[in-house]
């Protein structure tokens, strides 16, 4: 009985909550019954204000025990960030007449939350970092296992090493947003911290989001619960949709192919690791949406709404289209909270050009090449003397193209620490910068005229030929391959125009020349969003104190046999050998390109049956999708950032 016990309330590093786990579904039973009895008899006349603060608090204690069982003793991190912003935001609604104290408190909070997230998620970059540029060789110490020690059995936690709590990066620009939007006089603060530890710590979006923000949530925990019937469908829909998504793909392309291709890329060919690099595109989109849907579903049937966090991001057409798709909520906070304070598309200021600063010489420095400090600085001085150049020119009032380059500036440096903020590596940043320049790139392509556009095609395509004979890198051989194809639809498309500028056009022909285009559009998004993905993959599931060396070395050999000498005779027994994998990616595919009114109704659908059959439907889901459970359960990617 006492190992029983031990088992279900004591931390397990080995066993976290998860929501594939029969544990997990166990537990929400367990939770949603007593829920019921709360609800059943409260929320009606004059106490039911009083039980809906006693729904709050005991929903408040249940996501404190779904953390604990998640991340142990990290629990009191959770705690004290959730304290910490809870005074601080009534300290600065209380002094919002006196500017300057205001401001301090946001920077007192602000400081001591990124304090925490650089201490957890970045120690070993930035020591790695300080080493690399000094030759120095200092370790990673953790202060607070230290201090455990000291109230526990001398040696119980390690101090040589620093683990990261799961979700930090996700709660903490949470409590970073209410306080931020408490100083803006966007909200008031909370007076009951109970409610608003019940907000930041709500269990079924607190390890992985969405982000939520207060203006959103709090309100709903003063409404009364309703739940009816076409809700109640559509929640167990997301629920069972997220389970499909989490273990029929994620999961099964993750352990079939996936892994063992970025375990050791050199032992697979060219095509193998290009098939795992766009499977795992849908992997990560599986996995994330996946949780996210069981997030919505089950905060559902507990009658609050999450944000959505996903919108077909691989039907976007372009690079900024993607980031508006994926990870709403982040890229929305990232917007609120970076973007516009940088300027956003109206101006450059002190923040833009320190980063920029900042970014060259941290390249420079761990590059070792020292003449890069020339360029970057010369760009810089560029930059601000064409910001000076078009302010005159537009005599106070922005032009468009002084938006275009506040836009690209402030966006670029956006995603450079949007990157960093998925993970300590060089990789994330890499992957982040990539992003960044995409989109710098699409939005100066769609403003080029078309001979400008095909010239600037051809002499790309041109330079990378040359530099293949040069020095046949395959690196420049990928890129030269993609460019070549890039460079041929772009010549039809121009060929295209140059037919028919001055000329009327067939209405059919019009709307079929536009679906090509978009298509090609949306296949050359994700194939970009694709490759970025080499430097994502590379620098996750990877030990902090290593990761940079391992992540760069898994992204140059996955480049290497991409880019080298291809063996055509593996394709054919590859695609019949992975045939069940290569059909649900293929499947996967096609299932997110469906038309988003296809999908709305097979989900409304759902939500009517009658409920005999919405209960078999549930039972013949869960067996089919509980026949692609793995031995053992993957976790969720982002439960590590």
């Amino acid at each position: 009985m006492e190992d029983f016990l031990r088992h279900i309330f004591a931390f397990n590093e080995d066993s976290p909550l998860l929501f594939t786990q029969f544990y997990f579904w166990a537990f929400f039973a367990l939770v949603y019954a007593l829920f019921a009895l709360i609800i059943q008899y409260g929320c009606k006349g004059e106490q039911s204000r009083r039980r809906m603060h006693m729904r709050n608090v005991y929903l408040m204690f249940v996501s404190w025990f779904f953390y604990y069982k998640t991340s142990g003793l990290f629990l009191l991190i959770l705690l004290f960030v959730t304290m910490s912003d809870w005074t601080i935001a009534r300290l600065i609604y209380h002094f919002r007449e006196r500017a300057n104290l205001k401001k301090a408190l946001l920077v007192l909070s602000v400081a001591i939350d990124l304090g925490l997230l650089a201490y957890f998620k970045y120690a070993y970059f930035f020591t790695n970092m300080v080493n690399d540029i000094f030759g120095t060789q200092f370790q990673v110490f953790d202060i607070f296992a230290y201090i455990g020690n000291g109230f526990a059995e001398k040696g119980r936690f390690m101090v040589d090493a620093i683990v990261l709590p799961v979700g930090i990066s996700f709660f903490i620009f949470q409590v970073i947003s209410y306080t931020t939007d408490v100083y803006r006089n966007h909200i008031k603060p909370l007076r009951n911290p109970l409610d608003f530890g019940f907000y930041v710590a709500f269990f079924p979006q607190l390890v992985a989001g969405p982000i939520v923000r207060a203006a959103t949530f709090i309100p709903q925990l003063y409404k009364p619960f309703f739940l009816g019937r076409r809700q109640f469908g559509i929640a167990v829909f997301w629920i069972l949709n997220g389970l499909a998504k989490k273990i029929i793909l994620s999961d099964y392309l993750a352990v079939n192919i996936i892994d063992r291709v970025f375990n050791n890329p050199m032992l697979f060919s060219g095509f193998e690791n290009l098939f795992a690099l766009f499977a795992y595109s849908m992997q990560v989109y599986a996995d994330f949406s996946g949780y996210t849907d069981i997030a919505i579903g089950v905060a559902m049937l507990m009658g609050f709404y999450l944000p959505k966090n996903f919108d077909s991001p691989y039907k976007s057409q372009n690079p900024q289209e993607f980031w508006r798709r994926w990870h709403i909520s982040l890229g929305s906070w990232l917007k609120s909270y970076l973007y516009i304070p940088l300027g956003g598309n109206r101006s450059a200021g002190f923040g833009t050009y320190f980063w920029l600063t900042t970014i060259g010489l941290i390249t420079t420095v761990l590059t070792g090449w020292w003449w890069m400090l020339i360029p970057f600085a010369l760009l810089i001085t560029a930059i601000a003397i064409y910001n000076r150049y078009l302010k005159a020119k537009a005599a106070g009032k922005l032009s468009s193209q002084q938006k275009l380059l506040y836009s690209n500036l402030n966006s670029f440096i956006t995603q450079i620490l949007g990157g960093l903020w998925h993970g300590a590596s060089w990789n994330f940043v890499i992957w982040g910068g990539i992003n960044g320049i995409g989109m710098i790139v699409n939005k100066i392509w769609r403003v080029l005229h078309w001979h400008w556009r095909f010239c600037l095609m051809s002499a790309g395509l041109i330079a990378l030929l040359v530099w293949h004979l040069i020095d046949p890198l395959p690196v420049i051989n990928m890129f030269a391959v993609w460019t070549g194809i890039v460079w041929v639809v772009t010549l039809v498309r121009y060929i295209y125009w140059l037919l028919t500028k001055n000329k009327a056009v067939n209405h059919t022909f019009e709307i079929i020349n536009h679906k090509l285009a978009m298509g090609w559009a949306i296949l050359q998004t994700f194939t970009f969003i694709t490759f970025t993905r080499l430097f994502f993959r590379s620098g996750s599931n990877l030990d902090p104190a290593t990761a940079n060396k391992e992540a760069w070395e898994t992204a140059k050999n996955m480049v290497n046999q991409i880019g080298g000498a291809w063996d055509n005779s593996v394709i054919a027994p590859f695609c019949h050998e992975f045939r069940a994998v290569v059909w649900a990616f293929v499947i996967g595919m096609l299932i997110h390109w469906m038309p988003a009114k296809w999908k709305q109704w097979y989900r409304l659908y759902f939500a009517r049956l009658p409920m005999p059959l919405l209960v078999a439907a549930v039972v013949v889901a869960i067996v089919i999708i509980y026949q692609f459970v793995s031995a053992e359960m993957q976790p969720f990617i982002y439960f590590q950032f």
